[in-house]
């Protein structure tokens, strides 16, 4: 794995948990992935199932996101694109200002051409995130945590890029709970900052209890 050195400087970034509250944290990630791949077997094979029967292309999709310690890994979702995604995408972007406009502020796009109408399903119901449950299972994330961002986020966090990677990026988190697209930029930075600085184990079972109402809710999904 890759270390985003130009953030880091080569220094260890310090980490507030201790020995024992890390342990009992991997063993909660272990117990709560397991036991979600395991009952939830069956939605993955179907919802890959009808990725497959959908159209050309990989089901699951992976891109590098920056992990604790600014160290790299391969994030899994559900493809919820098309294979000729980026050349929508480029194209949209030299043609459309405002979609332009709308990329470089928020990273997101609200109405974005390269997403399948199985796929927009897939985003709104959150069903998409659900092959990070082997991330969660390798160590690369936490159930709980901070959103898994890409290298070409992580100089938009400034000096808070340490206080980012002090933590595992999370399945869910503060964002997914508070509105998730329908916040600002600035304001995710502020509360993937906030959790990473505030990490324990009672604010992730806060997190994972609002999580339930804010996937039903598919507020700020898409």
């Amino acid at each position: 794995m890759a270390t985003v050195a130009y953030q880091l400087s080569g220094s260890v970034l310090p980490v507030r948990e201790t020995e024992k509250e890390a342990l009992l944290k991997r063993s909660l990630d272990l117990l709560g992935s397991l036991s979600a791949l395991v009952f939830m077997a069956p939605l993955l094979m179907a919802v890959g199932a009808a990725i497959w029967l959908c159209g050309t292309g990989p089901v699951v999709f992976s891109q590098e996101r920056i992990g604790r310690n600014g160290r790299t890994f391969r994030c899994y979702k559900f493809r919820t694109m098309v294979p000729n995604g980026e050349q929508l995408f480029a194209e949209l972007l030299s043609n459309d200002p405002l979609a332009r406009l709308e990329w470089e502020t928020l990273h997101k796009l609200r109405r974005d051409p390269r997403v399948t109408r199985l796929g927009k399903f897939l985003r709104m119901s959150s069903l998409d995130e659900l092959p990070q449950l082997f991330n969660v299972l390798k160590g690369d994330m936490s159930l709980v945590g901070p959103r898994p961002i890409v290298s070409a986020e992580a100089g938009r966090y400034g000096r808070r890029f340490r206080s980012y990677c002090m933590v595992k990026p999370g399945l869910t988190g503060l964002w997914q709970v508070s509105g998730r697209n329908n916040t600002s930029y600035r304001r995710r930075v502020a509360l993937d900052v906030t959790y990473a600085r505030r990490a324990s184990l009672s604010l992730d079972l806060w997190i994972m209890l609002r999580t339930v109402p804010a996937i039903v809710s598919a507020s700020g999904c898409y």
